[in-house]
């Protein structure tokens, strides 16, 4: 039976021994992780923690809503056994909320939410080969400006002040996204520092030879996979190859101890094919949205 836990009567231990051990493990579902990037978030169970699905959610003219927090690619249900059906637990979560905004993750499947769900993309790519055989994979332009990198003398850093990249997203990303407050930097700063005191992360920063920060990059670790969880490029200096050198630094770091290299993916085709011009592959994945809300309280939520 699946039963609604509030966040605050969850056993801990179970529900992270869950998360560890099942079939969709991702870094995003911990319980540390969820704490500091959402506002608010409960957790659909069934029986004793044989899966779980975590849920975000926030409050709005006194009614709660599920939606997809920064700094989190993938959430949905995580269980230990291969006979335990998503299509339960949006049963469940469509009877507590209203409106819902969620994405799940690549292992889950809508048979009989699809009305309900849209169709998202991921990109990765697969590391098992050395890097030599990976970088003859990248595609002309990739070559080219990494050619255009070595050109400038970029230099790559590990691990620099994690104030470096925020600061440079809020420069030249924030704005384009529309959506991001101050929480939401306090959010990523405290997330990034706590990835790193569990070595769960690193931070990649690239500066040119005037010591200038032109490009940085946060990645988190689990398991086989490493993902990119977010980056960002000063926009005033895009002719050194900068973002293309980052990710060649961080496939060459990473290729030797993981088997997987996340973009952290997106569905818009030009973001998605250049992530393709490494030799990137795509895997789909679903995100559930609907609002049954009242009338007038849906004209304000849409």
């Amino acid at each position: 039976m699946i039963h609604y836990v509030k966040r605050e009567d969850l056993e801990v231990a179970k529900y992270n021994d869950c998360i560890e051990n099942s079939i969709q493990s991702r870094i995003y579902a911990f319980s540390w992780y969820l704490d500091i990037v959402a506002d608010n978030w409960d957790v659909l169970v069934l029986n004793d923690y044989e899966a779980v699905m975590p849920v975000p959610f926030r409050r709005k003219f006194g009614i709660n809503y599920v939606y997809p927090p920064l700094w989190m690619i993938e959430l949905g249900v995580f269980s230990k056994y291969k006979n335990v059906r998503s299509d339960d637990f949006i049963l469940v979560l469509q009877t507590n909320f209203k409106f819902v905004e969620l994405r799940l993750n690549t292992h889950n499947s809508v048979d009989k939410f699809k009305k309900k769900s849209i169709k998202r993309y991921l990109q990765f790519l697969p590391l098992k080969d050395d890097y030599d055989t990976i970088f003859k994979k990248y595609n002309r332009n990739r070559k080219r400006e990494i050619a255009k990198a070595k050109k400038f003398n970029l230099v790559e850093n590990w691990n620099d002040n994690p104030q470096k990249l925020i600061q440079l997203f809020k420069e030249n990303i924030a704005n384009r996204l529309g959506k991001v407050n101050q929480q939401d930097f306090d959010n990523l700063l405290q997330l990034i520092n706590l990835c790193l005191e569990k070595n769960v992360g690193d931070l990649l920063t690239i500066y040119s030879d005037k010591k200038e920060l032109v490009s940085a990059a946060f990645f988190i670790k689990h398991k086989n996979k490493v993902t990119q969880v977010v980056c960002a490029s000063d926009l005033k200096n895009r002719d050194n190859g900068a973002n293309t050198f980052s990710n060649d630094c961080a496939i060459f770091r990473y290729q030797k101890h993981f088997d997987i290299y996340n973009f952290g993916g997106s569905s818009i085709k030009s973001i998605a094919k250049y992530y393709k011009s490494y030799g990137a592959e795509t895997e789909e994945y679903y995100q559930i949205k609907y609002n049954n809300l009242p009338y007038l309280i849906k004209l304000f939520k849409r």
